[in-house]
């Protein structure tokens, strides 16, 4: 017969439980809500420098869809509440220190904002486009003598929404992959790329493609360094976030991230817009498709490996 003395059921698996509450709705909302983010960041942008008609697609083209997109996002999040009709209790304040908050109420005024924003544009996408009321028109014409102030808004407005989509994962000081202050910057910076990204996929002008893509290529580099950051800071940190980092070094999430989302949403993007600049000929729709690929798991698998992060010692 043999004796085992047991000191710890720690290695036991499964004995430490932990709590997955988030499902595919959340980091669906996240991309989207960054995917916007970088749109309205571009159409602004571009729209304060002058350059309307030099990048016709950031700046009338591109943001049609943004209310869409957040639209869609809000549907995603309010199907994760658990007690949908009291979602409006939100907006009965607003809690500085609240990253929820805060994105409530930046929601709240970047919607509208990117309604009005494609209104204004919507008959230069759609030619026989007419509005039916002349209230309406009479509302877009006056309206149209304040683009300058909507765009310096959109701006805004659209750090502040791509910084909060990585703030509301890091405020959570229990999961260990979250709760680092790299997630705000790195979110922004991946929303800011998906959206110069989205822009490059519907330009049908060869020098808005080059140009919006060297500025995503800054922002591949940037988006990279973030990361790679991260890591570092995880692996110098204590137990808990050198364990949440081994998820990703070595772990079960090692493969899909470093191949799915490092590699083929990052490097590869990367390398063919470096290739295309050089005039090397390389389909522009590959890279900015890889780069909106990686953008989608990036959440997917930050969200799902955050809740499996827990603390321990």
């Amino acid at each position: 017969m043999r004796e085992e003395l047991i000191v710890s059921g720690r290695s036991n698996p499964m004995i430490d439980p932990h709590l997955e509450i988030w499902e595919w709705h959340i980091p669906a909302y996240l991309f989207l809500g960054g995917l916007a983010a970088g749109i309205l960041f571009f159409a602004g942008l571009f729209y304060i420098r002058g350059k309307e008609d030099k990048y016709p697609t950031a700046v009338r083209v591109a943001p049609i869809y943004v209310p869409i997109l957040l639209a869609i996002g809000l549907l995603f999040l309010f199907l994760d509440l658990k007690h949908k009709l009291y979602f409006w209790r939100l907006y009965t304040s607003f809690s500085i220190e609240s990253p929820t908050s805060w994105g409530a109420w930046t929601l709240l005024l970047v919607m509208p904002l990117s309604v009005i924003w494609a209104a204004l544009y919507i008959q230069y996408v759609f030619q026989k486009w007419d509005w039916k009321y002349q209230w309406v028109k009479d509302a877009l014409k006056f309206l149209s003598g304040y683009k300058r102030e909507m765009a310096w808004a959109m701006v805004v407005l659209a750090i502040v929404l791509g910084v909060y989509t990585g703030i509301l994962l890091s405020a959570f000081n229990a999961r260990p992959l979250w709760n680092t202050s790299i997630l705000g910057p790195l979110f922004l910076t991946s929303g800011l790329s998906t959206g110069a990204a989205f822009i490059v996929l519907l330009s049908k002008d060869k020098a808005e493609r080059h140009y919006v893509g060297m500025i995503d290529l800054m922002l591949i580099a940037i988006e990279i360094a973030l990361i790679i950051h991260m890591f570092m800071g995880f692996k110098a940190s204590t137990r808990v976030q050198i364990e949440a980092a081994d998820m990703f070094l070595g772990g079960q999430f090692t493969a899909t991230f470093w191949v799915f989302v490092f590699s083929m949403g990052l490097v590869i993007p990367a390398l063919l817009e470096i290739l295309e600049s050089k005039g090397k000929k390389v389909p522009f729709y590959i890279a900015p498709s890889l780069v909106i690929f990686g953008g989608i798991l990036f959440r997917f698998i930050m969200v799902h490996a955050g809740q499996l992060s827990r603390w321990l010692y």
